[in-house]
């Protein structure tokens, strides 16, 4: 496939950015400081890191983006995630990076904006069947 342009990157990151603002286990780890007095930079860096991991490798598997953030929860935010919410949020990165390869920008638009409504205050848990409960397991001392 053809290399993402700048702006279809940007989008890309608006969803990688809604994806993981919208799981449970990141935020609960942000909330809780288990990344240090810098969880909410760590955040935000992880949202980069999770973008350019994707234009940097060719063809990623879900197993291979499940990896990396796993990675990621335990280096930044000694958490292990154990909710079965990994595969979950792999899957959607990588549906939505195989959107903005074939130009489907206006499903990624929808996406992202079906993300950002589940993740408002007057929503409930209800509402959100594609994130399931937690159980989240930190190393900190």
């Amino acid at each position: 496939m053809a290399p993402l342009t700048s702006s279809t990157r940007e989008l890309f990151s608006e969803a990688v950015r809604a994806v993981l603002e919208t799981w449970p286990v990141l935020q609960i780890a942000v909330d809780n400081g288990f990344g240090g007095a810098y969880s909410q930079q760590k955040a935000e860096w992880m949202v980069d890191a999770l973008q350019q991991y994707f234009i940097d490798n060719d063809e990623l598997q879900q197993d291979e983006v499940e990896e990396f953030i796993s990675d990621l929860m335990n280096n930044e935010f000694d958490t292990v995630v154990e909710d079965g919410s990994l595969p979950q949020v792999a899957q959607k990165v990588c549906e939505m990076f195989q959107q903005c390869q074939q130009d489907r920008l206006t499903e990624v638009r929808e996406q992202i904006k079906q993300l950002i409504q589940k993740k408002s205050p007057d929503s409930t848990e209800s509402e959100c069947p594609t994130l399931p409960a937690i159980a989240v397991q930190s190393h900190a001392p």
